[in-house]
């Protein structure tokens, strides 16, 4: 049966052109498609026929629990027009399980562990759910795409198949149903007071060189506050981990809230690990320069959001990392209140070694694993079909991001307006509602992904402009498959856990100077000693092993 599999994957990858298993998706066999599993008993309350682009309705009232991740910006209410709606177009009540966004991560995994976790469990990242593979924890969605007509159409549209191969295991299954995106979107970058700026006579800087010498620049002017002081550091294993992020974007590395152990050297055909490559030696070089010279508050790695945020609006620091959302609720909307004349504006990720690249992955989003448990509910085709029709049909994602016409929104030729009185981050901030805090819509547990028409179309002219520059830039090479078997995948857990902690704690060393440079090559060697290179091999006979059996 496997080599009957492996036969038919080789051929529709030589017509198709593909890395991944499209025609196996589309087709409905194979890997994708069912591994055939009897469903006839599950089928309660299921559509029998439900198609892409169709309406989901259960045929009967049923209730699905859910692992809800609550965002202390907009924190849930059992009011919201969201939940009533849901239940009004599609016959499902969800039952929410409200965990806080500081502790979801702990959370989901004591409950995933205790064999307590809801049905459906969102806003889980790649590779978050690898941990709970050996266990049979949770499902290998890929099997059971087959009742997903929407998200199987968006691979297939939007030539997916490669990104989705790159987070299958070594059984040749994924475990997440990821957000699925048409084109590849950033989000996190620097802020700069153009106020400043503009009257020092400095230009906004288009490079990491021209950003350091804006900030000796603004140390010059102001000696007694540093010019950046940063945040989103406590809500992540990883200090500054937004600033990390797109600053090793500018090496080539996945570092920050993106930070992966292993990194694929394209002309060596292998995998290397990601904290011990020179590049990650000139990210934390050029970091160290910048708390040296005090250019770089060094609490940044410590302080909550509000303390960094407080620095900003007393002018105690003219540079902090942003989003488009917290540009204009948080930076933009204070300072116009507290500083007069105050401007800040974000920048498209400034340019390093790497050049004007973008990194791989960028159209796969956090997405949702299925518990175990949910398979042996009758009404588990009905489940699936709900949850392809919320999170991946086009009405759906319209559903959860806008809300009701007519009520939330209304619509004309691809717009989409706000009813009177009612904001969107920070959009009117005069209005006496909200949609994310009083409606419930825009919710990051079921926002995310979709067609470039509808994720842009909440888009402020700041991040349109933010969005168009770096739409000009090439996205990196998808890094190939490399499942691990389960053995493997448990050996490889224990060797990351403290490998990744050494990198996380050195590299913070290395910055704020309590470690001298001059120490990275033993740095280099106590990573050796935790089994950095039998780590890197495990990985690399995965990829071996994946490119003959798949190649």
């Amino acid at each position: 049966m496997q080599k009957a599999q492996q036969l038919s994957r080789r051929q529709l990858l030589a017509a198709a052109g593909f890395a991944g298993l499209a025609a196996l998706t589309g087709c409905g066999g194979g890997d994708d498609g069912g591994d055939g599993k009897d469903l006839s008993k599950k089928q309660d309350g299921a559509m029998k026929e439900y198609r892409a682009g169709q309406q989901f309705r259960a045929t009967k009232p049923l209730s699905f629990s859910l692992l809800h991740n609550n965002n202390p910006v907009y924190p849930m209410k059992s009011g919201w027009l969201f939940w009533k709606e849901v239940t009004r177009r599609t016959g499902i009540t969800l039952k929410p399980l409200d965990v806080p966004l500081a502790d979801y991560e702990k959370k989901r995994s004591v409950l995933i562990g205790a064999g307590d976790a809801p049905f459906l469990i969102p806003k889980t990242y790649h590779p978050g759910e690898v941990a709970f593979v050996s266990s049979g924890a949770i499902l290998p969605v890929s099997e059971y795409v087959h009742l997903m007509p929407n998200f199987r159409e968006k691979v297939r549209k939007w030539r997916l198949e490669p990104e989705l191969d790159s987070i299958r295991q070594s059984d040749g299954k994924y475990y997440l149903l990821p957000g699925l995106h048409e084109k590849a979107k950033s989000t996190y970058s620097m802020a700069l007071r153009t106020d400043v700026l503009d009257r020092l006579g400095l230009a906004l800087p288009e490079t990491w060189d021209q950003v350091y010498d804006v900030l000796t620049a603004l140390r010059s002017e102001y000696p007694g506050t540093y010019p950046w002081s940063d945040r989103w550091s406590t809500n992540t294993p990883f200090p500054c981990g937004a600033l990390f992020s797109y600053l090793g974007q500018a090496y080539g590395i996945k570092a920050g809230w993106t930070f992966d152990t292993t990194t694929f050297d394209s002309k060596a055909k292998q995998f290397v690990f990601t904290g011990a490559m020179d590049t990650w030696r000139q990210m934390v070089e050029f970091m160290r320069k910048l708390v040296a010279e005090k250019l770089l508050d060094p609490e940044s790695f410590t302080q909550q959001d509000d303390q960094a945020l407080q620095k900003l609006l007393a002018e105690k620091s003219y540079v902090i990392s942003a989003n488009p959302q917290v540009l204009v609720q948080e930076y933009r909307f204070n300072l116009e209140k507290q500083v007069k004349g105050a401007t800040i504006e974000m920048l498209p990720v400034p340019l390093g070694p790497a050049g004007p690249v973008v990194l791989d992955g960028a159209r796969l989003e956090n997405g949702i694993m299925i518990s175990s448990k949910a398979l042996k509910s009758d009404s588990f085709v009905a489940m699936m079909q709900f949850v392809d029709w919320l999170w991946y049909s086009d009405e759906g994602q319209k559903f959860c991001k806008w809300g009701v016409e007519g009520t939330t929104y209304t619509e004309s030729g691809g717009r989409y307006r706000l009813k009177p009185g009612i904001s969107l981050m920070g959009s009117d901030p005069g209005a006496p509602k909200d949609l994310q805090k009083d409606f419930g819509f825009f919710n990051g547990v079921f926002t995310y992904g979709g067609s470039w028409d509808l994720v842009s179309s909440n888009f402020s002219p700041d991040e349109k402009k933010f969005q168009d520059a770096m739409a000009q830039r090439t996205q990196l090479p998808i890094a190939p498959a490399h499942p691990l078997q389960s053995v493997e995948q448990e050996q490889a857990t224990l060797w990351e856990t403290p490998l990744k902690d050494h990198v996380i704690q050195n590299t913070l060393k290395f910055v704020l100077g309590k470690r001298p440079l001059s120490e990275w090559d033993a740095y280099v060697s106590e990573l050796k000693s935790k089994n950095m290179q039998q780590f890197v091999d495990l990985h690399n006979t995965a990829y071996d092993r994946f490119q003959k059996e798949n190649g």
